[in-house]
């Protein structure tokens, strides 16, 4: 049996970026940079998705370094990771604002494994970016740039039909993002009708930035949502 777990692991170790980025602008693949990120991946993926069924995709922008820059699993922090998925991890600690909320709404879901019973999490682009400013390196988006954007877009349109196949549904899509990764995967459904419906939540680093305050309310709109 080709679980799900088998085919998560299958698609993150053949994973690569072959066509040519801007100047300046570096690659985050970190479950090929890092064998403790391919072992974290491994324990977690089979913990939660040895099985085939069929899972409703939520898709986020792309990789950050903190977070599944980190552990290889979309916001998924080593904190979380060790705190509420139960899988030791003491090499170093990174807390990321994105994974808190989504661990947060996790726990009033009715926890990671019935969350992730119901639901897969990736990206619209499966490989973060980062680029060197000063003496910072900072986490990039796809859409951050006009010509990362477009060196992206033919691996983005590969991508999104791999993560319908691994998630094994289409007839919802829920995009973390309402403002420019949401209209950018609305025009390429439009274009190649991925999804028959997708619902755009706004993006768990938004809100711990700019709404923490309102973090239930926040929380309470995701599991709306989720009830469709």
């Amino acid at each position: 049996m080709v679980t799900k777990a088998d085919k998560i692991l299958s698609f993150y170790g053949d994973l690569t970026f072959k066509d040519q980025l801007p100047e300046g602008i570096g690659i985050l693949n970190p479950y090929r940079e890092s064998e403790d990120i391919r072992k974290i991946c491994h324990t977690f993926y089979h913990k939660y998705y040895n099985d085939e069924v069929p899972r409703r995709l939520i898709l986020g922008i792309n990789p950050g370094r903190l977070g599944s820059g980190a552990t290889g699993i979309p916001f998924t922090d080593t904190k979380r990771l060790n705190l509420d998925c139960g899988i030791p991890y003491d090499k170093f600690s990174t807390h990321e604002p994105s994974s808190a909320f989504v661990y947060q709404m996790i726990a009033a879901y009715g926890g990671p494994e019935k969350f992730y019973k119901d639901f897969y999490i990736n990206s619209v682009c499966p490989l973060g970016f980062v680029k060197v400013d000063g003496k910072k390196i900072v986490n990039y988006n796809y859409y951050d740039e006009k010509n990362l954007m477009q060196a992206t877009l033919p691996f983005i349109k590969w991508n999104i039909p791999e993560q319908i196949k691994i998630a094994g549904r289409r007839d919802i899509c829920y995009v973390f993002g309402t403002g420019k990764n949401d209209a950018f995967l609305q025009k390429l459904n439009l274009e190649h009708k991925y999804f028959d419906k997708i619902v755009a939540l706004e993006h768990p680093r938004f809100i711990m930035q700019y709404k923490a305050k309102l973090i239930d309310q926040y929380i309470e709109r995701y599991l709306m949502a989720f009830g469709e």
